[in-house]
């Protein structure tokens, strides 16, 4: 796909917590160069020094005039300061101004999630439709919300928490200090778990998962759950459909309140593919408010993969150069 030459070239980093990627974007979205590092820790200087590495080192070779900067976290609504990063030592960070300081080009600050939504629904899934709910599935439930080809932030740039959504009063405990929250129910960790929990008590139904990792419980992830699911195990495929059902359910609440033309897909938990998102359409049109009387909407595997906080957070800069 061609460059689009009214659009400057813009890089985007997505900070992670294993690696920190970059990667030149051109105006249709395409990855030109990309380098990646491993992310130094929790210390947040240290980072800020890689981020400077690479700009520093694609600028030697592509003309780019804005910098995109993707990270788990809330950010406020003007791009400028990481007011929480869940990875990193950020709290209440001035990072634009730290990082326009060092590079010379304008830099935005995006949360990651945002910025995949953005991508997807630019260059990728979402494409040619003006409102777009974007799921990625891993440890978690990341979310984003695209409408009218802008990402809702909310009030207080804070808006696309969807995995927090209580969905079991009395559930799982989660991370964020609450129980049953929609992500301890239909993510990659809840798919582990229930898996691990099947080998606990003994079931000779997680024979297939113990074979797969040599009689180790603890070894039984939301990953390998996956890869043999798809190489058609039958006990992985049926704690799949069950996420899946959950996935559902909640995507019907979401529906309820925001009425999307699509949800979007992400993560590595979208590896599965439709084992996942075929139970996911059922408990969605099952649970779906005014069911039978209204179009549904489309539910569809993210198109960019791990490739779209990168893309994103590169073309939504250009809105600040």
């Amino acid at each position: 796909m061609p460059a689009a030459p009214s659009r400057p070239l813009a890089l985007g980093i997505d900070i992670g917590g294993t690696k920190v990627a970059a990667g030149v974007v051109d105006g249709a979205g395409v990855i030109i160069e990309e380098l990646r590092r491993v992310t130094p820790g929790r210390d947040a200087r240290a980072v800020e020094s890689v981020i400077v590495e690479l700009v520093t080192e694609l600028g030697t070779r592509h003309k780019i005039e804005s910098v995109g900067i993707g990270a788990a976290g809330w950010m406020d609504l003007e791009g400028a300061r990481v007011v929480f990063s869940p990875h990193l030592a950020w709290r209440d960070e001035p990072l634009r101004d730290t990082l326009e300081s060092m590079l010379g080009r304008p830099v935005l600050v995006t949360n990651d999630a945002d910025a995949a939504a953005w991508a997807e629904s630019h260059f990728g899934a979402g494409r040619g439709h003006s409102r777009m709910i974007m799921l990625t599935l891993g440890t978690g439930i990341g979310g984003a919300l695209v409408l009218d080809g802008k990402v809702e932030r909310g009030a207080f740039g804070m808006a696309g928490e969807f995995g927090h959504q209580i969905i079991m009063p009395g559930g799982h405990r989660c991370e964020c200090g609450n129980r049953g929250c929609w992500e301890q129910y239909a993510s990659g960790n809840a798919l582990g778990r229930e898996g691990r929990e099947l080998a606990r008590k003994q079931s000779p139904m997680a024979a297939g998962l113990l074979e797969a990792t040599h009689g180790k419980t603890k070894d039984i992830t939301g990953t390998v759950v996956t890869e043999l699911a798809l190489q058609g195990e039958a006990t992985a495929q049926e704690l799949v459909a069950e996420v899946g059902d959950w996935l559902g359910l909640g995507m019907a609440n979401l529906a309820a309140a925001l009425d999307p033309a699509i949800f979007v897909i992400g993560g590595g938990l979208s590896a599965a593919g439709d084992l996942l998102l075929e139970p996911a359409r059922r408990a969605y049109a099952r649970n779906l408010t005014g069911r039978g009387y209204r179009k549904e909407a489309a539910i569809t595997v993210a198109e960019l993969g791990a490739a779209a906080g990168l893309i994103g957070a590169a073309d939504l800069s250009r809105t600040r150069s």
